[in-house]
């Protein structure tokens, strides 16, 4: 064999080599750049999945200290309106005051539906405060006796008081006497304020009532 034959194939035989390892180099980098990418790609859809969890966590809580915010204005302007309400009573001087006993009136125990009884003097009330050529305020307060608990108590004095505004107003089918609801204030004093003993019958009974004061 002549020597530049051989020098040909020693050539051909390092390229054959060369190039094979240079296939599997480029294939094992492939597959490298492949996990790469594959954990990149991995990584980013773990990081959208975190950011949507926190928008939804962020617009949950944004919900709920809005809705806080509603009920927290509701209750300040409730509250703003019992005190113009007190404020504008603790400036007048009474005119006359009238007191739906048990006498004339007769709250059933626990109950707080107003009696029939009650139409008469009520009428008569709303159209003395008609006549006056000024404007006045109404306090309704509600008493109860002393059966039941404190809160019970109270409670049931507010609902008694809010029966006769109700009526004063426009009453339950609308032919009540017809007062403004702004002229008229309720308070409940429940138990605290009883006139009789609260451990006989009469006096319980006397207990239950509404005072009604006039006011400038």
């Amino acid at each position: 064999m002549k020597p530049y034959s051989f020098t040909v194939m020693l050539a051909l035989a390092v390229a054959a080599t060369s190039g094979c390892v240079t296939k599997k180099h480029f294939r094992q980098t492939i597959a490298d750049q492949d996990q790469k990418i594959s954990q990149v790609q991995s990584g980013v859809e773990e990081n959208e999945r975190r950011i949507g969890d926190l928008k939804q966590g962020t617009d949950q809580e944004v919900a709920r200290l809005e809705a806080q915010t509603g009920e927290v204005r509701q209750s300040a302007a409730s509250a703003m309106t019992r005190a113009e309400g007190a404020e504008k009573l603790a400036r007048g001087k009474v005119l006359w005051e009238v007191t739906l006993t048990n006498d004339q009136v007769k709250f059933a125990s626990s109950e707080a539906k107003l009696p029939e009884t009650a139409i008469t003097p009520l009428d008569e009330l709303a159209t003395q405060v008609k006549a006056l050529d000024k404007t006045v305020y109404l306090e309704i307060e509600g008493h109860t006796d002393g059966a039941g608990s404190e809160e019970y108590n109270y409670e049931l004095g507010l609902r008694r008081a809010e029966a006769v505004r109700k009526y004063l107003s426009n009453g339950d089918d609308g032919a009540g006497p017809g007062l403004p609801l702004h002229m008229m204030n309720v308070i409940s004093y429940g138990e605290t304020k009883a006139i009789a003993d609260n451990s006989t019958r009469e006096g319980r009974a006397q207990n239950r009532r509404v005072v009604i004061r006039v006011l400038e």
